[in-house]
């Protein structure tokens, strides 16, 4: 452990990004104003999807109201909805030609619908300007209101996903308002009502236990989840939460084949895996 950072191993190197196509992203995401969860996030696989053309746009603003302590995204008083985001977040996905769009948000429990009616717009602007390009909603929980979560729902995205992030019972220690329950509940909702295929994610090096995991896996099947991730928590700042782990890939290649054994139809386990990481091939079942 040094400075509070538990030394990184040497499994854990990602790639810079340095070629046209990763210029090429960066400008167009600043073009158009917008924010990105690669940047926001600190996401390690910022390299390898920009210089392929890919990013995962965050709505809403970069301000969240909540404070997850694994999180780097900025928390406080969000500043109030950009009213042409969907609209530049549509032709910015034109303009990158993107076969397959992920959008998340930050979230945004200062408005009376939770940005819901924003998320709806964004959803159906892509669709419009790019009605070839397939679309992934990495949403938040809207506080698990139904009629919140029936704006997405009908705007028919192809995949829906809110991340668990970690075990019961480390959530309260994780995330700041997010409940466990309230997820699940989320993504059984989504599964219950529609025939869009349900997508979760969480992290491994928080202080979990195995059993914890096996249990978490059976919680999501249970709620009608198929699709999952599985990555390393990376410390972001010094004011996160420290690792308490590092594990080794093969542990995560252990948790995959574990998962499919279980019912997952289509898992992605390794160190560097986040849950828009590789999202196209989610398509893929």
């Amino acid at each position: 452990m040094e400075n509070g950072y538990r030394r990184k191993p040497d499994w854990l190197k990602s790639s810079l990004g340095n070629n046209d196509t990763f210029a090429a992203t960066g400008k167009i995401v600043r073009d158009h104003r917008l924010h990105t969860i690669c940047q926001s996030g600190r996401c390690p696989n910022l390299g390898e999807c920009w210089n392929s053309g890919v990013a995962t746009f965050m709505i809403a603003g970069d301000i969240c109201t909540r404070s997850c302590k694994f999180c780097n995204t900025k928390t406080g008083k969000p500043l109030p909805l950009n009213p042409d985001e969907p609209a530049e977040i549509a032709e910015a996905v034109s303009r990158l030609r993107l076969k397959h769009a992920v959008i998340t948000s930050v979230d945004r429990d200062d408005l009376p619908d939770c940005g819901a009616h924003h998320w709806a717009e964004t959803i159906e602007r892509i669709k419009q300007r790019n009605p070839a390009t397939t679309v992934e909603t990495l949403i938040p929980d809207f506080n698990g209101n139904h009629a919140l979560l029936d704006l997405v729902v009908h705007c028919a995205p192809d995949i829906i996903s809110h991340n668990m992030e970690t075990t019961r019972r480390l959530t309260p220690t994780v995330r700041s308002v997010a409940r466990y329950d309230t997820s699940l509940a989320v993504l059984s909702y989504v599964a219950s009502t529609s025939a869009i295929p349900v997508k979760s994610g969480f992290m491994l090096g928080l202080g979990e236990t195995a059993d914890e995991i096996m249990q978490l896996m059976d919680d999501l099947l249970a709620a009608g989840c198929r699709l999952l991730s599985i990555g390393q928590y990376l410390q972001p700042s010094r004011k996160s939460l420290p690792v308490q782990e590092y594990l080794h890939p093969d542990r995560f290649k252990e948790l995959k084949q574990t998962a499919l054994e279980k019912g997952f139809s289509r898992v992605e386990s390794a160190p560097f895996v986040r849950s828009s990481y590789h999202s196209q091939d989610f398509l893929q079942i």
